[in-house]
């Protein structure tokens, strides 16, 4: 019977042929990764898991207890922020460095070798702040600060000024640059040009991730947390190591409301620039 070409995709051959492929790749790294879903299945797995989440209910809902967690939660949102201001003065300033979109001697066709180098340095250095994740930055600075937020702060703004310096700079290059060369060509320095040539056209772009950005890092201040950089995570380390199941679920449901917030501030911001 032949097929309906109002239902018929065209495209299925090639599609299916590139789903073969992907599943032949994935093949070896599911081998390489000893991944072996049935292991959670078996009958002393699904004990464990059992047992272990039975532990959770009921809540922890203490008044001590509550109030710790409330504090220790204003520290995670407040080293989330703090990191990601740290992390915007650092990546802002290479950003501008960085861009060639505000490059003068780009406007001939082709960057001077002095302004190129000087780019290429500063991809160079926003790679290494974002490779280094920040469990490992956390981990150095806890031995030079101390335990404590000021850890967890100082390896956000590293790291995340890699992340925020390379994703602005692709932001504002993939703009509209006719407005920020005529500004160029007439006089106007790299920071006019930025203020009112690139960045009028991508505010709403550049907001969002960074909104995004700092959901991401409330995330991992808690994640951090676990290695001595304070806030939720270091409380939740403790109550997990001591097998107190109702408070890491007291500790789980204040972390989902957090990153609900912040999603429901990420969406507001953006209905505002939109």
């Amino acid at each position: 019977m032949p097929l309906n070409p109002a239902r018929h995709d065209p495209a299925w051959q090639g599609r299916l042929g590139i789903a073969l492929v992907a599943v032949v790749l994935l093949k070896p790294l599911l081998w390489a990764t000893e991944f072996k879903p049935g292991l959670l299945f078996e009958p002393g797995a699904l004990r464990v898991m059992g047992g272990f989440l039975r532990s959770f209910v009921p809540p922890a809902h203490g008044a001590a207890f509550l109030g710790q967690v409330a504090r220790e939660t204003w520290a995670t949102v407040a080293m989330a922020t703090a990191g990601v201001t740290l992390a915007l003065l650092l990546a802002v300033p290479l950003t501008l460095l960085g861009t060639r979109a505000l490059s003068v001697s780009a406007l001939r066709g082709r960057m001077a070798a002095l302004p190129f180098a000087v780019r290429q340095l500063v991809r160079l250095l926003l790679i290494v702040l974002r490779s280094v994740p920040e469990l490992v930055w956390a981990l150095v600075f806890v031995r030079v600060v101390g335990l404590g937020p000021a850890a967890g702060v100082l390896a956000i703004a590293l790291t995340y000024a890699g992340m925020l310096g390379k994703v602005y700079a692709e932001i504002l290059e993939s703009g509209d640059a006719q407005v920020t060369q005529t500004l160029l060509r007439n006089g106007a320095g790299r920071l006019q040009a930025f203020a009112y040539g690139l960045l009028p056209q991508n505010a709403a772009e550049l907001t969002s991730y960074t909104v995004y950005r700092w959901e991401c890092a409330i995330r991992s201040s808690v994640v951090l947390g676990f290695v001595g950089a304070g806030g939720l995570g270091q409380l939740m380390d403790g109550s997990l190591k001591m097998f107190a199941g109702g408070e890491v679920l007291t500790m789980l449901v204040i972390f989902v409301g957090l990153v609900a917030l912040a999603d429901r501030a990420s969406a507001a911001l953006r209905r505002g620039l939109g």
